[in-house]
């Protein structure tokens, strides 16, 4: 069944334009804080945002609505997304809430929920809270309205949380790294915790104004980052988004290194050290073929899942793997988090770096990847996907790359466009059939 407000990735759209309204922040803390009361206990909800500028209208919105139900909140300010899922579990909040839009520009903004143990939301959990969205919700006596504060040492609660996933026989020092935190959340923990590990550091994206997140800088434009490295002599670069829980890395090169690439070293270490699980990784349907041959070819194997970070986590705990994530850099390591996390897999990520002695270039790049090309087609509304002549060249480029490649068609789940991706041995074919699909879904809409 098609749900209403939430997407792949909670609530998210457009500020001050439905349903990303303070309106709609306000009924989603009524909503949810009604939904997670359980018993008598004094309820407890923890709040975390990103530096847009309409996080300050949304927290309050939030606010209002969870402590007229009843609950008490806890807000933590600007912290990463896998920080307030971390933080809710260890502070036993009953639900957890991270305003942010991740890497989209800052004029868009996002509410996600986390349940009491530091997980997204079930389905059934957000399909039974936007019913309650749409449902008159009571409220509390007077006598019960919850309180708000502020606390103030949530970023070193989770700087030491993160530098407690780096190996202890293992510091940074002497290596020389570039971190961009995309104006973003991580802006200050980030830096913090990779200087504390001994790291000589050169922030980027660290300025933010509650505009100017993931404009031109974080792992969705790593340019800033591969000049930045190169003309600093850095070791390798390090790129968040807005949120913090993608990464990007580029080496000391200025090449950029992928999720694939990274999951594939992350593997191939856990592996060597006898702790990867499952047998390999799970990745999504938009991951490499290169990146399936190289993990095959060491006897490992690769999950595929829809495209999501959800989608990702629950074939890992499914299946009982702990390496997962996605090649835009979502990567999972559920020995440490319920969610991905950019700083904790940069850590690892540079703890295999150090561990090897050589240069980054060296380290991260795994595997040659096939020739893949991604083109998003805007539309403005319908099922494109679903016109007969759309189909009918879907089709015609299915029965053309067999054997020879993949092809992955899907609507983006946080903005109204269509993805198509195509990849194979010969890069000319995988440009002629995107550019042909991309065509007929443009005269389809």
């Amino acid at each position: 069944m098609a749900r209403k407000y939430f997407g792949t990735d909670g609530i998210r759209g457009a500020t001050n334009v439905s349903p990303m309204t303070a309106q709609m922040a306000m009924k989603v803390g009524m909503a949810a804080g009604a939904y997670f009361l359980r018993g008598g206990h004094k309820h407890r909800v923890l709040i975390g945002k990103d530096t847009r500028l309409s996080g300050y209208m949304l927290e309050s919105a939030l606010v209002a609505g969870f402590t007229s139900v009843g609950m008490d909140v806890v807000m933590v300010g600007p912290m990463p997304t896998p920080a307030v899922a971390m933080l809710t579990q260890s502070m036993r909040a009953d639900i957890g809430v991270m305003i942010s839009a991740s890497h989209n520009p800052f004029a868009d903004n996002g509410i996600k929920l986390f349940g009491p143990d530091g997980y997204k939301l079930s389905d059934e959990a957000e399909a039974a809270i936007e019913a309650l969205i749409d449902s008159d919700v009571d409220l509390v006596p007077s006598a019960q309205i919850g309180r708000a504060r502020r606390i103030d040492d949530a970023q070193g609660r989770y700087i030491h949380f993160a530098k407690s996933t780096f190996p202890e026989n293992l510091r940074l020092d002497g290596m020389r790294i570039v971190i961009d935190c995309a104006n973003g959340a991580a802006y200050k923990v980030a830096p913090s915790a990779l200087w504390e590990l001994g790291a000589d550091i050169v922030a980027i994206g660290v300025t933010p104004n509650g505009t100017n997140i993931n404009d031109g800088v974080g792992s969705t434009a790593p340019q800033s980052l591969a000049e930045t490295v190169v003309a600093s002599g850095a070791d390798i670069g390090i790129a968040l988004d807005g949120d913090a829980d993608r990464l990007i890395v580029v080496d000391e090169k200025g090449a950029v290194v992928d999720g694939d690439q990274l999951m594939a070293t992350i593997a191939a270490s856990w592996a060597r050290a006898g702790r990867l699980a499952g047998g390999g990784l799970v990745a999504t349907v938009m991951s490499n073929l290169g990146l399936e041959r190289h993990l095959a070819a060491q006897g490992l194997g690769l999950v595929r899942t829809a495209v999501g970070d959800r989608h990702v986590l629950e074939a890992m705990r499914a299946r009982g793997y702990n390496v997962g994530g996605e090649q835009s850099g979502h990567i999972i390591l559920s020995d440490y988090a319920t969610t991905g996390d950019g700083l904790v897999a940069a850590l690892q990520v540079l703890a295999e770096v150090k561990r090897a002695g050589a240069p980054a270039s060296e380290v991260l790049h795994r595997f040659e990847p096939l020739p893949q090309l991604l083109k998003n087609v805007r539309f403005a509304g319908g099922k494109p996907l679903e016109v007969e002549s759309v189909k009918a060249v879907i089709a015609a480029a299915e029965a053309e790359l067999e054997g020879r490649g993949r092809l992955v068609i899907r609507p983006s789940g946080t903005e109204p466009v269509i993805r198509v991706m195509a990849e194979g041995d010969d890069p000319a074919q995988v440009e002629r059939v995107v550019d042909r699909i991309c065509d007929a879904v443009r005269a389809a809409v």
